[in-house]
This record gives C-alpha cells, sequence and structure tokens, in this order.
C-alpha cells in the first residue's frame, strides 16, 4: 500500500512539474523584446510598405511561429487620412497575445473592429509567406499589429497546391 502511495505521488508531483513547465514555455520562454520595429502600412498606389509616424511603440515576437508577433504603438495621424491612403484589411482576426503584454487586448480590438472604432489596415503582404502583418488603428490614435494568415497560407499551411494569383511557395512548403 505505501509503494502505491510513493507510485501516485510521484506521479501527480511529475504531472505537476510538467504542467508548470509547460505553461512557462507557451506563455513566457519563446518570446522575445522587440527594440528594433517600426510601423509600416501598404498603400492603395503600391504594393511595398511604407512607414507611417508612431510613438510608444512595444512589441514581442518569437522564432517558434510567425503569428507570434504582437505589437503596441500610438499615432498622430488622422482616421481620415490613413482610410484615404492606405489599403483596408477586411478579413482582420486579432490573436490573443500573452497576459503579461498588457497593451495588447485582442477581445477589446476584435471588439473596435467590428463596432467601427478601430480600422485594420495591410501593414505587409506575406511578411513571411502565407502570413500578413496586419496593423489596426483606433479612432483615438491607439494602433495595434499582429500576423495573420492569408488566404495563400491557409490552403498551402494544409498541403493544398497553391491558388491562382498567389505567389510560388518556398520549397519547404510544396
Amino acid at each position: 500500500m505505501n509503494g502505491a502511495r510513493i507510485a501516485i505521488s510521484a506521479i501527480v508531483v511529475s504531472a505537476l512539474i510538467a504542467g508548470i513547465a509547460l505553461y512557462y514555455l507557451q506563455v513566457y520562454a519563446f518570446y522575445d523584446e522587440v527594440t528594433d520595429g517600426g510601423v509600416e502600412l501598404t498603400p492603395v498606389t503600391s504594393d511595398l510598405a511604407e512607414p507611417i509616424l508612431f510613438a510608444d511603440f512595444q512589441a514581442i515576437d518569437a522564432d517558434s511561429s510567425p503569428l507570434r508577433y504582437r505589437a503596441c504603438f500610438t499615432t498622430q495621424m488622422s482616421e481620415a487620412m490613413l482610410t484615404e491612403t492606405y489599403k483596408i484589411y477586411d478579413a482582420a482576426e486579432p490573436r490573443v497575445a500573452p497576459d503579461w503584454f498588457e497593451c495588447f487586448d485582442a477581445d477589446a480590438i476584435g471588439a473596435a473592429l467590428e463596432d467601427g472604432t478601430a480600422t485594420a489596415y495591410l501593414g505587409e503582404e506575406n511578411v513571411q509567406y502565407g502570413i500578413d502583418r496586419v496593423v489596426g488603428i483606433m479612432s483615438d490614435g491607439r494602433g495595434f499589429v499582429w500576423h495573420q494568415i492569408n488566404g495563400c497560407g491557409e490552403v498551402v499551411f494544409d498541403g493544398r497546391r497553391a491558388p491562382e494569383g498567389c505567389p510560388t511557395p518556398p520549397e519547404t512548403l510544396q
């Protein structure tokens, strides 16, 4: 009976340690602060992203996934000027950030996009194959950046051939 208790205790302690380690690795370990970042939007007249005016930039990223990039900033640029100058991103879906990156609240950003108090713009198409950089800017000048899988990426990442109009995927994805 004592041997069974020891075995059960060892299993529970091991599971607890593994759970804590897994949580730490998912939420903290792989993220790095981005110190040399900027904010770019793609103009309606071009396919090349260009820098915009910004301040208070904070960003995190991880090598473990192209989708882990998140950034927050402020801008003095007017909503009217932004919407006339830069490409709107219709299918924007903010990705959840770790709780400790407090400036980025995906639920609040998503709600603002839905109710029209924020607009999403194309930051850079195919920042990495199949991944777009999306920039959401609130009417009060707060801005947020995240990476999102685009239509080409959805198809190719599922193992299917790239649809017409998509760039040729890199050899590693074919």
